[in-house]
This record gives C-alpha cells, sequence and structure tokens, in this order.
C-alpha cells in the first residue's frame, strides 16, 4: 500500500472516502484538498458499466469544456495549399506536410495534438508507431481528421478534449485546475458525464454511470452523486 506525505494525510481528512457528494461539493473539497504548490490539474475518473472487451460496448468521443482545461494546447496541423493557410488563420501553432512529418521521424514532439487532413493520411499514417504510442495520431472518431480545420483548431483550443474507455472501463479526463472557480469546475464535469451518457453503447446494461470520481493531480478523491446524471 502506497504511503502518504504528512500534506495529503491532513488534505484527505477534509474528505469522507466512505461518502458521495453532490458534484459542486465534490469538486469544492477538491480544491480545499489540494496543498501542491503548482496549480494541480482537476481530474475525472468514471467507471462505467460496460464491458472493455467487447467492440459493440466501446465509448469513445469527444466534448468541449465550456472553459477549457486551464491549459493552452500546441496544435500541430498537417495540411497544404489552402488548408494550411486556413489553419494557420485559425491559430494553429504549427503547420505543413512532409516538412513536419520528417521534423517528427527525426524526435520532435513540441505538440499536443495533432489534427490532419484526408488527404495527408497516407503519409501520417506512416508515423503510426511514433504518434500511436503517445496517442497522438489523428483520427476522425476525435474530429481530427477533417477538412475543416478551421473549426478542429478553433475547438481545441476552446477546451476539446477526447475520451476513451480504458481496459478496466473507465474513463480518465481533466475538467480544469484547481486555480478554476468551482463553479466552472462543476460546468466542465456535467459537459463530460453528458457526453458518456449520450455516448452509452446500445448494448450497455444495468447500470451505466457506476462510479464518479474527482481528485487533483497531488489530492485525495471525493466520490460524486450518480444519481443526479441519470
Amino acid at each position: 500500500m502506497a504511503k502518504h506525505g504528512k500534506k495529503y494525510v491532513e488534505a484527505a481528512k477534509l474528505i469522507d472516502s466512505e461518502a458521495t457528494y453532490e458534484s459542486l461539493e465534490a469538486v469544492e473539497l477538491v480544491k480545499k484538498a489540494a496543498t501542491a504548490k503548482f496549480d494541480e490539474t482537476v481530474e475525472v475518473a468514471v467507471r462505467l458499466g460496460v464491458d472493455p472487451r467487447k467492440q459493440d460496448q466501446a465509448v469513445r468521443g469527444v466534448v468541449v469544456l465550456p472553459h477549457g482545461t486551464g491549459k493552452t494546447q500546441r496544435v500541430l496541423v498537417f495540411a497544404k495549399g489552402e488548408k494550411a493557410k486556413e489553419a494557420e488563420a485559425a491559430g494553429a501553432d504549427f503547420v505543413g506536410d512532409q516538412d513536419m512529418i520528417n521534423k517528427i521521424q527525426q524526435g520532435w514532439f513540441e505538440f499536443d495534438v495533432c489534427v490532419a487532413t484526408p488527404d495527408m493520411m497516407s503519409e501520417v499514417g506512416k508515423l503510426g508507431r511514433l504518434l500511436g504510442g503517445k496517442g497522438l495520431m489523428p483520427n476522425p472518431k476525435a474530429g481530427t481528421v477533417t477538412f475543416d480545420v478551421s473549426k478542429a483548431v478553433q475547438e481545441i483550443k476552446a477546451g476539446k478534449i477526447e475520451y476513451r474507455l480504458d481496459k478496466a472501463g473507465q474513463i480518465h479526463a481533466p475538467i480544469g485546475k484547481v486555480s478554476f472557480d468551482a463553479a466552472k469546475l462543476n460546468d466542465n464535469l456535467k459537459a463530460l458525464v453528458d457526453a458518456l451518457n449520450r455516448a452509452k453503447p446500445a448494448a450497455a446494461k444495468g447500470v451505466y454511470l457506476k462510479n464518479i470520481a474527482v481528485s487533483s493531480t497531488m489530492g485525495p478523491s471525493a466520490r460524486v452523486n450518480t444519481a443526479s446524471y441519470k
């Protein structure tokens, strides 16, 4: 069992690990229990009542958090010609085609999200091992393979995040920073859970939202009452 420092132990006393809280109270407690000297990320873990081994119960998608994540995403766009110009005008940090592919092959990864136009995917696909291993491969389901590069870049900059079911049947996602107002964190949490509810697979049976917990990077977690989201 992992040992925690004195600060964590004291912070954990603020939260009853056996209790469930209404979402706003839960994020308020997480904010109070955050003791790190940096602006911790507030994260949510949602356990879903689906079987991650079955393709027809996969849960994956994107959602634009109304108040963003508190992190400025560095966006790389693989595009040519007019689409490259559109990406630059929309605020993409890096835009290119073969030149960017060459940089990545040489070990450059100074970006957080990749967007690609469909006509570039035959070349970008060659970076599968490099990008896929870091979760950076453009994907149509995530809206990052598209000719509407302007919209894609703007949504990412506005706070769009991708969520995906892991092997344990859980979704992990950031919903902001400890410095955020509790109401804004609550809005972001609601937006994410609403998106998960909309993404519920038809094959899912029984209780879908089994458990929701919020925590800061270094702090204890608070369980959220799932009933308010059903």
